[in-house]
């Protein structure tokens, strides 16, 4: 990404005409490998962001500090504490309004505001699910679930820390005795299944920050042989996310090493019991069936 001069800083051409988000996506396309990681992760975790330190920020988004910093003079910023400025007035203006709980709901805080690790990590994932539900489109949810008891066939692709949820979103859907393959890894098998895809097969691509080449390959030859596309992801500039028709995004933030995945797994739940209830009855049926075999 090159720099560009411009008649007045970024932070006050963010501040008032557009948000920070608004303006990284607009330049998202100029931004090198690397930076867009920083970009991914800036827009899609603007309240980490807004209070990390580069250090922190560039670990969340496997690059390094010199890169987060490269990245915020390359939008025109002085360096990273005049980005994070403005990430912070994003955030205080998206959190202006305060949040009014539902009746009967319970406000009381999970925890003490003296929170030890384990309950800060906790509730971390307790917010997460919380946005992923708020945030979540019905009608990209309904569709993908017409999609999946449509279709011939449905191919989940997740590699790494995805493999797992590929397999257990499978064994979900293979209970209720759907034909789902998995591609978890570039074995010649695996191979050999994305060699199967056509017009008759749903692809399910599971990503989290920047996308396993194999994924993003699944998705661009689901394409090709025009089979229809799902993304589930926790970046919605993920490349994945771009090649999927139907799109789920889920929240992944955490005071932790490691991206938080209770959301992504509620999702996965809820997804196949969105399935099992368009018809309960025939499905059980299957469930009995599948576990006798």
């Amino acid at each position: 990404m090159k720099r560009v001069a411009s008649a007045e800083p970024p932070v006050k051409a963010v501040g008032r005409n557009q948000s920070l988000s608004k303006y990284i996506q607009a330049r998202f396309d100029e931004c090198s490998r690397s930076q867009k990681d920083v970009a991914q992760y800036i827009v899609d975790h603007l309240d980490e962001a807004a209070f990390q330190t580069a250090e922190e920020l560039a670990r969340r988004a496997n690059t390094s500090s010199s890169t987060v910093v490269r990245f915020s003079q390359a939008l025109g910023f002085e360096g990273f504490p005049e980005l994070q400025a403005a990430a912070r007035e994003e955030y205080r203006r998206v959190h202006a309004q305060p949040q009014i709980p539902a009746a009967g709901a319970d406000s009381t805080p999970l925890f003490s505001l003296d929170q030890n690790e384990f309950e800060t990590a906790l509730a971390a994932d307790h917010l997460n699910v919380e946005e992923t539900a708020r945030k979540v489109s019905r009608t990209a949810v309904e569709a993908l679930i017409d999609a999946i008891v449509s279709t011939e066939k449905v191919l989940v692709a997740g590699t790494d820390q995805m493999a797992f949820f590929a397999s257990y979103l499978r064994h979900l859907l293979m209970l209720l005795d759907l034909r789902v393959d998995v591609v978890a890894s570039p074995s010649q098998e695996a191979l050999s299944r994305l060699g199967r895809i056509d017009e008759n097969t749903l692809v399910i691509g599971l990503s989290a920050g920047r996308p396993h080449p194999l994924v993003v390959r699944a998705m661009k030859l689901a394409r090709h042989r025009k089979a229809k596309t799902a993304a589930i992801t926790d970046a919605t500039l993920s490349e994945v996310a771009k090649l999927g028709q139907i799109k789920l995004y889920y929240s992944s933030n955490s005071p932790a090493y490691v991206r938080s995945h209770t959301a992504l797994l509620s999702l996965i739940q809820a997804l196949a019991y969105g399935v099992y209830a368009l018809d309960s009855t025939q499905y059980d049926d299957r469930i009995k069936a599948f576990r006798l075999k």
